[in-house]
Order: structure tokens, then C-alpha cells, then sequence
């Protein structure tokens, strides 16, 4: 553990942080890549005086992408976690483009946002999937229901493919979908439980999925 000196003397230039922050968020937030990914976006923020940051631009940050190195997966892995469960969360308002921006959801973060939203070209809000030569069946089903592959998502998704059977990570999908909640992060949550708590035998006509992944009985 490297040992921090402490805080200097003198004057020390701050970052603000809402309120609500400690008494929602912090107490919300439980995946570390997270709570280090939206505390950086709002210090990088206010010391660039910029209402948004492109993904590029985070994944360049040598402080962050270092940060991140102590949460469960690689940086880039942990990074777009993080994002993920923040724009999940509400915490930041992403709006998809070759270069991914994200806004803090404050009222100046929600103007900027509407206001990009509403002149962006179509040209730029597109993005090309993943390439491989060989996709494998799940890369199609991730993207005819959750969106646009990108090589950080597939990378996700070989992983799963060796931590879960096809069909759950299929089933996982399929319910993110059901629910309206169109991300990688709550489907790799259904996931998880699954692995931890089990999952009962699926029967056609007695059980359905609840929005937490769970079988129960009609």
C-alpha cells in the first residue's frame, strides 16, 4: 500500500461535489469502477470547465485508466463498466456517436445534452460493430436486442461465454430486453445471480422471469 503524506499546506484547489451525492449516490453505488469512473467525470469536468467528456478522452487519461487497475478486470473492462452502471444509474446522460459523450445529469449537463441531442448529425451517431471473422451466435443476439457491438463489449462477451452456458447468457439478454433495461451491465447482473443464487428448471407454463432474473411460480 503506497502511504499518502497528507494534504499540503496552503491554499488547495477543490472540487465540488452536490450533497447528493453522499446522501443518494455514495450510499447507491457498490461496484468500485463506478464510484472511481463518475468521481473523476465530475472532477474533469470542472477543472477543464467543459459540460461533457468523450470516452476517448477518459480512456487517454493516464490517472484514471491507472486508478482502475485495482478493480476486478482490466481498465478498459472496468471503464466501460463503469460508464455503463452510471448512465444506468442516471448519474450521467451518454449520447452514443463515433466518440461517445457523457453529461452530468445536472440541469446545465441535461441542456447541454438536449441541445447536442438535437443538432448532432445522423452521419456521426452511428457506429460500426465489432469485426472478427468468425462471430459467434451471441455477438448477433447482443446486437439484434441490446445495440452496436464494440470490440470492450465482445471482449465481455468471449469472457461470459467461459464463465456461463450460451443459453443463460441468451436467456440474460432476452430479459434485459423483456424489462426495457438494454445493457450489458443488468444482463451480466441477472448473470451473476443466476452463478450465486442458482436457477431453477424452466417450465413453460407454471414459472416466468420477475425483472430480477428469478423464476416464479404463477
Amino acid at each position: 500500500m503506497k502511504i499518502f503524506s497528507g494534504f499540503p499546506a496552503g491554499k488547495l484547489t477543490v472540487t465540488p461535489l452536490p450533497n447528493l451525492f453522499f446522501s443518494e449516490l455514495l450510499v447507491a453505488i457498490d461496484d468500485l469502477a463506478e464510484l472511481k469512473v463518475t468521481l473523476h467525470i465530475i472532477w474533469w469536468m470542472a477543472n477543464n470547465k467543459s459540460l461533457f467528456v468523450r470516452a476517448s478522452d477518459l480512456r487517454a487519461d493516464q490517472t484514471l485508466m491507472q486508478s482502475l487497475k485495482s478493480a476486478d478486470a482490466k481498465p478498459e473492462q472496468a471503464l466501460t463498466r463503469g460508464l455503463e452502471s452510471a448512465t444506468e444509474r442516471g448519474t450521467l446522460l451518454c449520447l452514443s456517436a463515433d466518440d461517445a459523450l457523457y453529461f452530468l445529469n445536472a440541469d446545465k449537463g441535461r441542456r447541454a445534452f438536449e441541445k447536442m441531442e438535437t443538432t448532432q448529425p445522423a452521419s456521426t451517431t452511428k457506429r460500426e460493430p465489432a469485426t472478427t471473422a468468425d462471430r459467434p451466435n451471441i455477438f448477433t443476439l447482443y446486437e439484434q436486442n441490446i445495440g452496436l457491438l464494440t470490440p470492450l463489449i465482445a471482449e465481455e462477451l468471449q469472457d461470459a461465454e467461459k464463465l456461463y452456458p450460451t443459453d443463460w447468457i441468451e436467456d440474460a439478454l432476452k430479459l434485459a430486453v423483456e424489462n426495457n433495461k438494454r445493457s450489458w451491465s443488468y444482463a451480466r447482473s441477472i448473470l451473476k445471480r443466476w452463478k450465486t443464487e442458482g436457477r431453477a428448471e424452466k417450465s413453460k407454463k407454471k414459472t416466468w422471469y420477475d425483472e430480477y432474473g428469478k423464476y416464479v411460480k404463477r
